[in-house]
């Protein structure tokens, strides 16, 4: 369960944040800092289809309103980094990335999110939130069950976004951060507003999960809709079926259908979620900063990342911070690219204490 001090935390409201600023994309643009570290742009080739190690068997702890099940690599005792994966995928994003980390000394932590693999709820009467906030809150009880108090954080797609929550609002128990896309902390209100015509349709699934004629195609067609969004989120990549289907085992989760409609919608304010975190959604209404060493990725070839190489979140992230985009890599950085994902975890951990100018 959650510890009494994050409990604390997590209910408290008290904590003064930044100004309110829009969706990540809209963010002001980058200045120079020289705080950042490490070149523009690599390019990196994949590995290939099918090639990436097999996890071995799952462990499972109860953690919150969770049973998690995760798969685990590396020295038991050694610094610990957590996986986030993202939507339509699993933990085997991290197939190959896990063992490169535990072949450097790393504690490697990879949990199914609430909704997918092997984790389930305690009990069939708590509600199937999934608000921006309860990811986060999962993943700060899997900390406390593990019995970690401090970690490196890695994900991409709704892993960044839970990965950026955690840093944001506890960054006392972040030694790091790689996140995918950058900065994707929903801002409900900003979400409210049109994007051109172009980012729209790339998000039609949004659109349609809104609709009970959406609901009930994810319930029916989980495999064949999550493989056409592999394929447009990834428009280079070569996956094969056996890569493909291993992943989509983890969409027969008995809860995956209410998490994913539920996410989808309550990001476009069509649902609401739970009250009792009002004042965690408030503070994150605000685009409060990380102040954590955070190292950007960015897949030039994903539909939905940005033009300018992370200049559209760079002024969220205040302190040793680096930006790299990665040639001919689409929306699944860490199973397209990684060696080159594994090597920001590494990098980002040998970063130096954060910096902050005072003369501002």
């Amino acid at each position: 369960m959650i510890s009494r001090r994050t409990f604390g935390k997590v209910l408290g409201t008290g904590a003064a944040v930044a100004s309110a600023a829009g969706l990540s994309w809209a963010c002001s643009k980058a200045v120079p800092n020289d705080n950042d570290q490490g070149p523009p742009t690599i390019a990196q080739g994949r590995e290939e289809p099918g090639k990436e190690s097999p996890f071995g068997p799952l462990k499972q702890v109860r953690a919150g309103v969770l049973n998690v099940g995760y798969a685990e690599a590396g020295p038991a005792h050694g610094p610990a980094v957590i996986l986030l994966h993202g939507w339509p995928y699993d933990i085997h994003s991290y197939a190959a990335v896990a063992p490169l980390l535990a072949a450097k000394g790393y504690r490697v932590i990879v949990p199914y999110l609430r909704g997918h693999g092997t984790t389930r709820f305690l009990s069939s009467k708590t509600f199937r939130n999934a608000q921006q906030s309860v990811f986060a809150l999962d993943i700060i009880a899997l900390m406390d069950a593990l019995r970690i108090d401090k970690a490196i954080l890695a994900g991409y797609d709704w892993g960044s976004r839970t990965a950026d929550i955690i840093a944001a609002l506890w960054p006392e128990r972040v030694k790091g951060l790689v996140s995918v896309t950058g900065y994707l902390i929903t801002n409900r209100e900003a979400n409210k507003k049109p994007l051109p015509p172009k980012a729209e349709w790339a998000w039609w699934y949004q659109f349609y999960f809104a609709t009970e004629r959406g609901r009930l195609g994810l319930e029916q067609n989980r495999h064949d809709l999550a493989k056409l969004i592999w394929k447009f989120n990834s428009p280079t990549w070569n996956f094969d079926a056996a890569t493909f289907d291993r992943t989509a085992a983890a969409f027969s989760n008995p809860d995956y259908v209410s998490i994913v409609i539920h996410n989808y919608r309550w990001r476009l304010s069509l649902a609401q979620g739970d009250p009792r975190y009002d004042g965690l959604e408030r503070r994150l209404a605000q685009s409060p900063v990380i102040t954590v060493p955070t190292l950007t990725l960015d897949g030039a070839a994903d539909p939905f990342t940005p033009a300018g190489g992370g200049s559209s979140y760079r002024d969220k992230f205040t302190g040793r911070y680096a930006h790299r985009t990665l040639q001919g890599i689409g929306h699944n950085v860490p199973q397209e690219a990684p060696k080159a994902f594994a090597q920001a975890v590494v990098d980002v951990d040998h970063f130096r204490a954060p910096e902050r100018n005072h003369s501002k």
